[in-house]
């Protein structure tokens, strides 16, 4: 995973602890689902971006192991 996306992921989870807050703060139930989807939706694209890291370390070791 590149590190952009990381700092996106993380900003989109940050954005949404924020909303969360803001809403638990002024009584907006709403605002403050959204913040906890907003956060649930960043740590699933982050969960992606893990496993798609691991794939693809998989892939290069099997690739590696043929070499020798």
């Amino acid at each position: 995973m590149s590190g952009a996306d990381d700092i996106k992921n993380a900003a989109e989870k940050a954005g949404g602890k924020v909303k969360e807050g803001v809403g638990k703060a002024t009584d907006n139930e709403s605002l403050e689902a959204e913040g906890r989807g907003d956060q649930a939706k960043a740590s699933a694209k982050q969960a992606g971006e893990n496993v798609k890291d691991a794939a693809k370390n998989v892939g290069d070791n099997v690739r590696d192991g043929f070499k020798e």
